[in-house]
């Protein structure tokens, strides 16, 4: 059988990829097929990280925009990423993956705060390790929390798993003639303030070396495909 192409990934699922058509709130059968694949990586030996988003409920800058303190509702929106990360742990559980929560504001009762030892060794036990809260810290998105958690533990990609299936020229859905890109470098993403990460998450998985694939979670089977070296969305690397 053949290999898995990447060893140890950091799995990014925006919060609005979990609510499926609904936008708002989780979609049980959009999580249950994701979990379904994240236990077919496991069983072939690949170690998971995830970092999800918490759009799906609450996203600090845009929900708070304007009406509330910055940093407010950036803590509001790290704590919406954490009723998401408990809702993968438990879907996982239900098919016997083992799971830990780690955040990095610290919640005892629920999570254990992260550490990255204790992170890399839940991986190389094969436990599927989901990080929330982002960083710990407002005025960076769980995109750049994807990034510095990648590097941390030394992830081999980041999987971005969003609601697009690829990085376009433009937006596809406002102009027809979007071109997409099969492979693009990370000083073409910011140079051309393309959609794929901000600014800072791109900066720091560019200065970390870490490829970021960015594809489409419509068919969860596609985290599958791009661990076994698939050409499935865009990938954002060094050189073309």
């Amino acid at each position: 059988m053949k290999e898995p192409k990447y060893k140890r990934v950091l799995l990014k699922i925006s919060g609005e990829a979990l609510a499926g058509d609904k936008h708002r709130g989780l979609d049980f059968d959009v999580m249950g097929n994701v979990c379904d694949v994240v236990k077919q990586c496991v069983e072939l030996g690949v170690q998971v990280g995830i970092v999800v988003g918490g759009g799906n409920f609450w996203r600090g800058v845009k929900d708070g925009g304007g009406k509330m303190e910055r940093t407010r509702a950036d803590h509001m929106g790290m704590l919406a990423t954490v009723i998401n990360a408990l809702a993968l742990a438990d879907c996982l559980e239900q098919r016997n993956v083992e799971v830990r929560v780690q955040t990095a504001i610290e919640m005892n009762k629920i999570a254990e705060p992260y550490i990255r030892g204790k992170a890399i060794r839940h991986l190389q036990k094969g436990r599927v390790v989901v990080f929330g809260c982002g960083t710990g810290n407002p005025y960076f998105s769980t995109d750049t929390g994807a990034v510095l958690r990648a590097a941390e533990i030394e992830a081999d990609a980041i999987l971005l798993a969003k609601n697009v299936d690829g990085v376009y020229s433009a937006d596809p859905a406002v102009d027809p003639c979007a071109q997409k890109f099969d492979s693009i470098t990370y000083d073409q993403v910011l140079a051309q303030h393309l959609a794929v990460m901000d600014s800072t998450a791109t900066s720091l998985s560019m200065d970390n070396h870490i490829p970021i694939v960015l594809f489409a979670l419509k068919d969860p089977q596609n985290i599958l495909r791009v661990i076994m070296g698939e050409q499935i969305g865009t990938i954002v690397k060094e050189d073309n």
